[in-house]
């Protein structure tokens, strides 16, 4: 397996489904399926033990669920990008995976190069949420609470940082769009999620479009 491969876990309770994904994927010449969980709680041990670049999560499960396992990786530090694999389009389905940790998520009715796609997207650092999803997160407040005035301490640099994490930019393309090295971008980016108070990409950008700190 090629460093360059991107490493999937999928988790979800419905063999057929997971057979389905699988197949798929197997014939993309940069991802490699390497491993399979039919519940939350298998999908996270799997996930320390494999160690995936990014899993594939349902949502709904009997036993552990996709959002509590969602937890559970995040309480474990795993690094893992989640992509949540779902049926339900209704907000109050998504919006908790999201909050979770979630970096972003695709419908089971997805075209099969949009979820190839989307897995090299959150591979790359991307957060894929959609405006209408932004809207229902930034109503149910749930940016970290980081209060608004926050944002003056972050310098111009980090606000432009900031403003591109917004516009769903990976590390590599803030780089590039900055000239800085990759690395001085993901230590502005820790010093982002320090200051304001937050946890992670996904509530960075939200906290960004709350504040209009936008590109």
């Amino acid at each position: 397996m090629a460093d360059a491969t991107i490493k999937v876990l999928l988790v979800d309770d419905h063999q057929v489904v997971r057979r389905g994904l699988r197949t798929f994927l197997e014939v993309q010449p940069d991802i490699a399926v390497v491993g399979e969980a039919g519940d939350g709680a298998e999908g996270v041990d799997l996930a320390e033990s494999l160690r995936p670049d990014v899993v594939l999560m349902d949502v709904k499960m009997p036993g552990t669920d996709g959002i509590e396992a969602l937890r559970m990786l995040k309480e474990r530090g795993n690094p893992a990008k989640v992509l949540v694999v779902t049926s339900f389009t209704e907000h109050r389905t998504v919006v908790p995976a999201l909050r979770a940790g979630a970096a972003g998520y695709v419908y089971k009715d997805v075209d099969p190069e949009a979820l190839a796609g989307a897995i090299r997207s959150v591979h790359a650092g991307h957060v894929l949420l959609q405006p209408e999803l932004a809207e229902a997160l930034l109503a149910e407040d749930c940016t970290g609470r980081a209060p608004q005035g926050r944002g003056g301490s972050l310098t111009e640099r980090e606000q432009e940082v900031l403003g591109l994490i917004a516009d769903g930019r990976s590390n590599r393309e803030i780089a590039r769009a900055l000239t800085l090295s990759e690395k001085t971008v993901k230590t502005h980016v820790s010093n982002i999620l320090m200051k304001l108070d937050l946890q992670d990409r996904t509530q960075a950008a939200l906290w960004a479009v709350r504040n209009g700190i936008t590109k």
